[in-house]
């Protein structure tokens, strides 16, 4: 019979904490798609995922109904207590509680802690042979389970001796016969798996832990008061009704534990049982006798549903059989023990190695390098992956139980850059709805200007043509003639400022084509000669000037900024046109050593017809016109300016980012 799916994650309630993988023992938790799902074959069935999940996201294997069916037969059922009930039905004198189970169908109720008595007589026999070999206890089921599948060397350590459980089945047959069947009843999940076992197969027909128990007597409607209360059925046990407790087997087999021989040591819960077991392997712990429990003694099984400390469930034990004492027939227990002293309580055992290759060396550096552990110092070892170091949890990587995500450190990181991509996005985007927003009201006063344009141009080449007709016929008149230049003047201007609401207004497309930045520069610069007192510096901080650009459409650019430039500095300064950038982007800045412009004036400059300069010394369009040649390049331009003395020096920057190459898929737009 293949091993059965002892404990499974209830999907819709894990949380993925990790939890559950920091305490089982075995690692035989994957974690996939954010979901912690339990691995049948690596599982020892300890329990430790469930005592841990807060969630309430694992449950186990429920066997009420193979139960059912057993008691559903023709032949009686004997039902096997564990001896660390008393832990859990608190509520119940212990005669109340084997009238209950027997209210249920079962024919007799015994005490485990009767097979614990024999299996402790064994276990004195195997210490007192002097054959120099040593044993790790097998009561545990899980450290069974344990040794069989991460430690299969160890298998001839493992006492061949069989658990409390099968132990008092052997003896209820060895008494009644073989027409009994047996349904164990304690706080152990692994017990399951125990009794489907190869080499025990058959012996136990059901197990139910505690709380399906429970489960039991609520659908049948059980209670103390509605069946009779009744003595448990012997054997009786002796001390071997101290098995759940830690170091209850030494107690029952009266060994004692001296720290000056060596002989025997004991270690309880996940932390001690691992470190045993691996001293244990190693060598370093040499002892005759190991005994090792997956949890704090069956007394903290997680069959059980009763929550208290550990003491007091020790207390609870202890109780018991010193109460049991006043009934305790020794001498029949004893007489007992002689005749079943020759019972066969032998077992074998199997491998079942789960282990994988070990990863080279490069390779764990590989998987903590994708975690962006690139040192010994990036391996904080902290655990809240689930596993004690990040070689641990990069091993469990390469072996397909874990994930990167799991490392808090990794995925905080991650985090960072997320929340700074999201940020440099919201800033693109409101980049972008600005820009759309200038982009409609650009294109508003496009419309309007086109319009104006159109209707003006044509009488405004009539004035022109009349004024010059009229200049010539009276050229001899002073008077008359300086009052025509005047007229021609102001039409010219007029002329000029139409001229610059149709290059406003038209639709110019983007024909890019590699070109050398640098020239574009020298070029503009040349046609700009600078006023006097006004010096212009050229600083290239780029080995790659090349960039896909419309050269013309760039060089309007240039010309406006640096004719602003020149425009802020009526007393002189400085004008510094600056090409830098790296694979992706180009800038260019001009800056000067101007009066700047107000803080209130910086996020209207790119708007139609706004300007500062006098009246007839500028349209308020050069700023407009370069910010949608620069956004048909799918670029960016920021003005940085200070027009306050006591803030520092004046002068106003403006930087033009572009695109090194046009966008897949950008072409020219309006």
């Amino acid at each position: 019979m293949s091993a059965p799916q002892l404990i499974k994650t209830i999907r819709e309630r894990c949380r993925v904490c990790y939890t559950c993988v920091r305490e089982c023992p075995a690692k035989a938790i994957r974690i996939a798609e954010g979901q912690a799902e339990v691995i049948s074959g690596r599982c020892i069935g300890c329990g430790n995922c469930l005592c841990v999940c807060s969630q309430g996201a694992k449950s186990v294997l429920d066997c009420k109904e193979g139960a059912k069916a057993v008691l559903g037969g023709k032949r009686p059922v004997a039902a096997l207590l564990a001896p660390s009930f008393p832990v859990e039905f608190t509520e119940y004198k212990w005669q109340e509680l084997v009238g209950m189970i027997r209210g249920l169908g079962f024919a007799s109720v015994h005490e485990v802690g009767f097979g614990a008595d024999l299996v402790a007589l064994h276990y004195r026999r195997l210490l007192n042979k002097e054959d120099g070999r040593r044993y790790i206890a097998t009561s545990c089921p899980s450290v069974v389970g344990y040794v069989e599948r991460y430690h299969p060397e160890l298998i001839d350590c493992l006492a061949p001796i069989v658990s409390p459980m099968v132990a008092m089945a052997r003896v209820l047959r060895r008494l009644n016969g073989d027409k009994q069947r047996f349904v164990f009843i304690g706080p152990c999940v692994a017990k399951k798996g125990e009794a489907v076992d190869r080499s025990i197969e058959g012996e136990i027909d059901a197990v139910l832990t505690f709380g399906e128990l429970r489960d039991l007597f609520d659908e049948a409607g059980i209670r103390p008061e509605s069946v009779p209360t009744m003595e448990l059925d012997g054997p009786m046990a002796g001390r071997g009704a101290l098995f759940p407790i830690s170091r209850g087997l030494f107690q029952a087999a009266d060994i004692r534990e001296d720290l000056s021989d060596n002989l025997v040591v004991a270690a309880d819960g996940r932390t001690d049982f691992l470190e045993a077991m691996k001293e244990f392997s190693s060598g370093d712990l040499q002892v005759r006798l190991l005994e090792v429990l997956a949890c704090k003694g069956c007394i903290s099984g997680p069959g059980v549903r009763r929550d208290e400390p550990l003491f007091s469930r020790r207390r609870r034990v202890s109780d018991f059989v010193r109460n049991r004492e006043e009934v305790f027939d020794r001498e029949a227990w004893s007489r007992q023990l002689r005749q079943l002293s020759d019972l066969d309580l032998s077992r074998g055992y199997t491998s079942r190695d789960v282990r994988t290759q070990t990863p080279r060396r490069d390779e764990i550096r590989g998987i903590l390098a994708r975690m962006g552990k690139a040192t010994d110092e990036d391996e904080l070892n902290c655990g809240a992956c689930g596993y004690e170091t990040c070689r641990e949890h990069a091993v469990a990587i390469y072996e397909g139980l874990a994930e990167t995500e799991m490392c808090l450190p990794y995925t905080i990181d991650r985090l960072h850059v997320a929340v700074d991509n999201l940020a440099e996005s919201n800033r693109r985007l409101a980049t972008t709805r600005e820009a759309l927003a200038h982009s409609e009201k650009l294109a508003s006063m496009g419309q309007l200007a086109a319009g104006i344009a159109h209707e003006v141009n044509n009488p405004l080449g009539v004035v022109l043509m009349y004024a010059h007709l009229m200049h010539d016929e009276h050229s001899d008149d002073p008077r008359i003639r300086e009052d025509l230049e005047t007229i021609t003047r102001e039409a010219d201007r007029c002329k000029k400022i139409v001229a610059g609401l149709l290059d406003f207004a038209r639709q110019t497309k983007v024909l890019r084509q590699g070109t050398d930045i640098r020239s574009i520069v020298e070029r503009t610069r040349r046609a700009l000669p600078p006023p006097m007192g006004v010096e212009v510096l050229v600083e290239h901080e780029v080995e790659d000037a090349f960039v896909e650009v419309d050269g013309d459409q760039i060089a309007q650019v240039l010309t406006n900024l640096i004719s602003n430039a020149y425009g802020a500095m009526s007393k002189g300064g400085a004008v510094t046109i600056r090409t830098e950038g790296d694979e992706h982007e180009m800038q260019i800045s001009v800056s000067d050593t101007g009066v700047g412009i107000p803080k209130e004036n910086t996020a209207k400059v790119f708007e139609p017809f706004f300007t500062t300069k006098q009246i007839g010394k500028g349209t308020g369009l050069g700023l407009a016109v370069t910010y949608g040649i620069v956004k048909m390049h799918n670029g960016d331009i920021r003005i940085h300016s200070n027009a306050e003395p006591a803030l520092g020096p004046t002068g106003t920057e403006v930087v033009v980012t572009l695109p090194r190459r046009a966008p897949e898929g950008a072409g020219g737009g309006p």
